[in-house]
């Protein structure tokens, strides 16, 4: 069953090192990379470039150097005209010996904004145009578990809009704030959960929902629910729990949950660990995907999916992305 990536989102899962591959569209305002991976335990040094050109004399409008050497530092420089200019230098280290990690880089008007593990983490001014930017690379002392390059601006009837929260069975939430940060269908972070989003037209057949995101070391469980707002019907409940080692999915329908399923080739979830999941409408079924690898289907048990309107995540997770 072949992966179909959502609209605007170009993802690379366990690519090889080195990685030096174009920037699908080139780089401009208000897209973001998403970097997951693993630091070596005997990490020394590793780097994110964006290149002017594919080649090793190419030249270099963004250089993210993280340092292990006794003085851990993270050096930022642009390399022009095969010289380097002066170096910008942060003495902290976001990175640990063995440990996942997310970096983010936002392209911005005026820098580049970075992000580790949704902490903003440094400012990089432009020094070269970024219409120049063609190809990323990365190098070093890591192990690669996704690229994504997300961006491109999206019809204004595709923006989500907050709501309030509907106190679902047996429990109750707050609707989250209205100045959250968005970029079209994107939502960026840092987001709070419980998450409530609209999902304007309703879920219809062949619309991906994208979910990325974080499970704390002491994370039990969590939450992603397709809801009916009108009626508090769920048609997709999908309940990841860490104590049990199990994704249970299920449907409350008319009052009363359905039979679970949980039955799984892999579990991708576990403590300490970041995910990139893709849950896809189809006319029969919900096709979910896990870091590019098939999960599971689900067969629709709401026959009126398209009067599903409502997108809630809850529970022991930190969230770094979300398109809908």
């Amino acid at each position: 069953m072949a992966y179909i990536p959502a609209p605007g989102y170009q993802p690379a899962y366990n690519p090889t090192l080195p990685y030096n591959k174009p920037i699908p569209g080139g780089l401009s305002i208000g897209m973001s990379v998403y970097i997951q991976g693993v630091a070596s335990e005997h990490m020394k040094r590793f780097a994110v470039n964006f290149t002017v050109g594919q080649g090793p004399e190419a030249d270099i409008a963004f250089h993210f150097n993280p340092r292990f050497d006794g003085w851990d530092k993270v050096v930022f420089n642009t390399k022009q005209d095969g010289k380097w200019g002066s170096e910008e230098k942060k003495r902290s280290m976001p990175f640990r010996k063995g440990a996942a990690f997310e970096l983010v880089v936002m392209v911005l008007a005026e820098h580049y904004k970075v992000v580790v593990n949704g902490n903003p983490f440094y400012e990089y001014g432009h020094r070269l145009p970024l219409q120049m930017v063609t190809h990323l690379q990365v190098d070093g002392d890591l192990e690669l578990q996704s690229i994504n390059f997300i961006g491109g601006q999206p019809p204004p009837s595709q923006t989500p809009m907050a709501i309030p929260a509907y106190p679902g069975p047996g429990h109750s939430c707050h609707a989250p704030p209205s100045n959250l940060p968005m970029m079209g269908p994107h939502v960026l972070f840092p987001q709070p959960v419980p998450f409530i989003r609209r999902l304007t037209g309703g879920l219809t057949a062949r619309r991906t929902v994208i979910v990325k995101g974080f499970v704390p070391p002491r994370g039990q469980s969590f939450a992603i629910n397709f809801r009916v707002e009108s009626s508090g019907d769920l048609a997709l409940h999908i309940n990841v729990r860490m104590n049990e080692g199990a994704v249970v999915r299920n449907s409350y329908l008319n009052g009363s949950w359905g039979s679970e399923e949980r039955s799984l080739s892999h579990n991708p979830f576990g403590p300490g660990q970041f995910f990139d999941l893709s849950i896809r409408c189809g006319n029969d079924r919900f096709k979910v995907y896990a870091n590019g690898q098939h999960l599971f289907d689900y067969s629709h048990r709401l026959s009126a999916f398209p009067r599903v309107d409502v997108l809630e995540i809850q529970g022991d997770v930190t969230l770094s992305y979300v398109q809908i």
